[in-house]
């Protein structure tokens, strides 16, 4: 049986849709026994919370079978960030922009740009809070508080894996975890990440992990949406965002009808 590296590349926002191909493939990795190494190859901002978490548990459990490395390319923020952790080392590019570690929940309110254009929204709800959270009014102080709340037990679960995954104190991360980023340089010297360098660099020391030459390494990824091919081959004059854009809004309305309540 010819022995393997996968390597496995995720790139864009991390959200439930783009994540979920991304599980699939991981477990896939996980369950061959001829892939006997992964190159985890990421470059993101970050994303939401929950499918950030599951991509990390599914880098975590193929580390538990077989050595993951993880390398950051351009940027390796939040969410990104925490997924790379679930890799046996993880690998920066010098000018890499890692870290931001931290939790933001925004909340957009738009009355009072609808009051200047003269518009009035009601909401009928039950649930004294069932309306705070619909972008129309600010939050009130109590409903504001219990937001906080949410958000620090998310940012203490974020601190608690990165001390847990860099094998370092909680009060030795906390002065990092102030959502601010360092280049590859300074989280390597932080010691966020274990070392510098290229894709290249990261597959010669899994190469070395695995006992498997680096050459023999076969570039997996996760087959697209039907969408997302039927605009890839019947729209190619469009450009890339055109289509990225269509393909999103005609998914969400897909799955806004899946989820309507049947007459």
């Amino acid at each position: 049986m010819r022995e393997l590296i996968a390597h496995v590349q995720f790139r864009g926002t991390i959200r439930e849709r783009s994540v979920e191909p991304m599980l699939r493939l991981l477990r896939a990795v996980r369950d061959r026994p001829r892939i006997r190494g992964l190159l985890f190859d990421i470059s993101s901002g970050g994303g939401a919370a929950v499918p950030s978490m599951d991509l990390y548990l599914a880098v975590k459990r193929v580390d538990q079978v077989k050595p993951v490395v993880a390398t950051i390319g351009s940027v390796g923020a939040s969410g990104a960030y925490m997924a790379a952790l679930g890799a046996r080392r993880v690998f920066a590019y010098p000018d890499s922009v890692v870290g931001s570690i931290g939790v933001v929940s925004p909340h957009f309110a738009v009355k009072g740009l609808l009051d200047k254009l003269g518009v009035d929204v009601e909401l009928i709800h039950q649930g004294r809070h069932k309306d705070a959270y619909q972008g129309i009014r600010p939050l009130t102080p109590e409903e504001r508080e219990k937001s906080l709340k949410v958000t620090e037990d998310d940012y203490r679960n974020f601190v608690e894996l990165v001390a847990r995954e860099r094998h370092k104190n909680v009060d030795q991360i906390l002065p990092l975890a102030t959502g601010e980023v360092w280049s590859g340089l300074g989280a390597a010297s932080l010691g966020l990440v274990d070392a510098l360098g290229d894709r290249e660099m990261a597959l010669e020391e899994l190469s070395r992990m695995t006992g498997v030459p680096a050459r023999k390494v076969v570039r997996l990824e996760p087959p697209r949406p039907w969408l997302e091919r039927f605009f890839s081959t019947g729209f190619s004059a469009m450009g890339s965002s055109v289509r990225s854009g269509i393909t999103d809004a005609m998914e969400d309305l897909a799955y806004e009808g899946l989820l309507r309540p049947g007459r």
